[in-house]
């Protein structure tokens, strides 16, 4: 046998009497004087830091995987009620657009009520605010609708119906050069005749230099042209200088914006049967 492996030899017997004495002595070290071996004390001294850092690691892993499976519902629980909000602000808008539909629907039945025409709701279909006709085509529906029906808004006048085919007709708006339409200073209670005098402007001539007009103050339809009834809103004086020796020259700014104009509501006079299809105004501009 090599020197070597003789010493290997000698050195693994040396260990296993080493343990077998340790396994026989007891070990004074241990809690209580219990009956446990100074090899047993080691193995315990040795391996219970162990186990405590194998049982801490376990507990961080299982503390980590609940602290995992939260986030995951919290992120779920937010994502769903973030849902629920947008949903909300939705409704809320919807809500809100049918409040402003009530509201000009009940301005607009209150034209009708207070002037005794009938209110029909009209789709715009096409709008002309660039030449000087300053026209607009309307869908009224199988009934279709006659010559000088009065078209509003819930804001006031947009004009009135000078022609009409089937369900369409094409409507002569109050900004028309050849417009013309019978109006009283709300203040003042002077009438006077508003025209058409550009894109969204009138001009109301007539009122007297002796009346007091003032910028701001509302012209409402008269209701001596045969046409409009009384009391709808035309607009508001934007300007008042010195005209003639006899009259003011005043400028109104239509109460209705007809760039945002989609839907309108003809007022129809009680009991007068539609026009036909093959039935046409003449313009009557």
């Amino acid at each position: 046998m090599s020197p070597r492996r003789s010493r290997l030899v000698a050195a693994a017997v040396l260990l296993a009497q080493l343990l077998i004495v340790a396994a026989q002595t007891p070990d004074r070290a241990a809690e209580g004087g219990g009956a446990t071996s100074l090899l047993a004390g080691a193995w315990l001294r040795a391996v219970a830091p162990l186990a405590r850092g194998v049982a801490a690691a376990g507990e961080l892993a299982e503390a980590a995987g609940k602290s995992v499976r939260t986030r995951g519902q919290l992120a779920e629980e937010n994502l769903r009620l973030r849902r629920e909000l947008v949903e909300l602000r939705r409704e809320r808008l919807r809500l809100g657009g049918l409040e402003l539909e009530v509201d000009a629907l009940a301005r607009a039945l209150d034209y009708a009520r207070e002037s005794g025409q009938e209110l029909r709701v009209a789709e715009v279909v096409y709008l002309d605010r660039i030449s000087w006709l300053r026209t607009m085509v309307l869908r009224v529906g199988a009934r279709g609708a006659r010559r000088d029906d009065v078209v509003v808004s819930e804001n006031g006048v947009v004009g009135r119906v000078v022609e009409a085919r089937g369900e369409y007709a094409e409507v002569q708006l109050l900004t028309d050069s050849a417009a013309a339409i019978g109006v009283m200073l709300e203040q003042a209670r002077r009438q006077g005749i508003a025209r058409g005098a550009g894109p969204q402007a009138l001009e109301l001539e007539y009122v007297p230099r002796q009346a007091t007009v003032e910028v701001g103050d509302r012209v409402l339809t008269a209701g001596f042209d045969g046409v409009y009834p009384r009391g709808l809103p035309v607009g508001v004086v934007s300007e008042v200088e010195a005209g003639s020796e006899m009259f003011h020259r005043i400028r109104v700014r239509p109460a209705v914006d007809l760039a945002e104009l989609s839907t309108v509501y003809l007022l129809a006079r009680p009991g007068t049967p539609p026009r036909g299809a093959s039935e046409s105004g003449d313009g009557g501009r």
